[in-house]
């Protein structure tokens, strides 16, 4: 792998809040073959109402913003433009009540400090049933280093997480619940999925059965066989490691 490649697992983003709204504006304007020039005219146009001031550093941060859904949905880093590009077509294809999954799995490939945020999140969902920030920014700091800039761009992810409305803040400050679960049936976005969390990993391989229910995939519940599924993936494959654990991995 580049160290281009390299670096992407290595990055402390999201750097700002990122509504889920705005990334589907943007996706949409990709599918419809808008050029880069009147994306950015037309984000702008469409995001200034949320960064009200007379700061140059609020007025400048929309553009620092779009920067984000364009490298999610339009110059995406190496190696996802595929994933970027049937992510597109799914979102043509499936009710508009999936779309979050589709955005859900670009923005962690993209980001992976995304889905580590999301890890930290579902593990502790799972086990005691809420998710205290401290405990998440906690955990973030052990991996990427106990810096404030870590600390708020956890936050940064929190708070965009309830704007997706996939967490709900409870009566204790800093305390987060799930909201329901989106069951994912449609084959092709449950093995998307299975690839864009694929992406998120250096050496882009996981035990099988640790896919299905990872915690970074918290609002979603996949269903079917990913097993038989992978047959029909060109771009991933699962192979037997051992007597009896299946891997999946991206096809190199």
């Amino acid at each position: 792998m580049s160290r281009k490649g390299t670096d992407r697992f290595q990055q402390v983003g999201v750097d700002r809040l990122i509504r889920l709204e705005w990334l589907e504006r943007t996706a949409l304007l990709v599918l419809a073959g808008t050029d880069s020039v009147t994306i950015k005219l037309r984000l702008q146009n469409d995001l200034k109402a949320f960064f009200r001031s007379q700061d140059p550093n609020v007025r400048g941060s929309i553009d620092k913003t779009i920067t984000i859904l364009n490298k999610v949905w339009l110059r995406v880093p190496v190696g996802l433009e595929a994933l970027r590009d049937d992510g597109l077509n799914l979102l043509g294809k499936i009710p508009p009540s999936e779309h979050i999954a589709v955005h859900w799995g670009m923005v962690m490939a993209v980001y992976p400090f995304w889905a580590g945020v999301a890890a930290q999140t579902g593990r502790l969902l799972d086990l005691q049933g809420s998710a205290a920030a401290n405990h998440i920014q906690r955990r973030m700091q052990e991996r990427f280093g106990e810096r404030e800039t870590v600390s708020r761009r956890t936050r940064y992810v929190l708070r965009s997480f309830v704007d997706w409305n996939v967490l709900v803040e409870a009566e204790e400050p800093g305390v987060y619940r799930s909201t329901a679960t989106l069951s994912v049936s449609n084959s092709q976005l449950v093995m998307w999925l299975v690839e864009a969390y694929l992406h998120t990993k250096p050496n882009c391989n996981a035990a099988l059965s640790s896919v299905i229910g990872h915690p970074s995939l918290f609002p979603f519940y996949l269903k079917g066989v990913v097993k038989s599924m992978a047959g029909n993936c060109d771009r991933v494959e699962i192979v037997r490691h051992g007597l009896d654990e299946d891997v999946v991995s991206l096809r190199k």
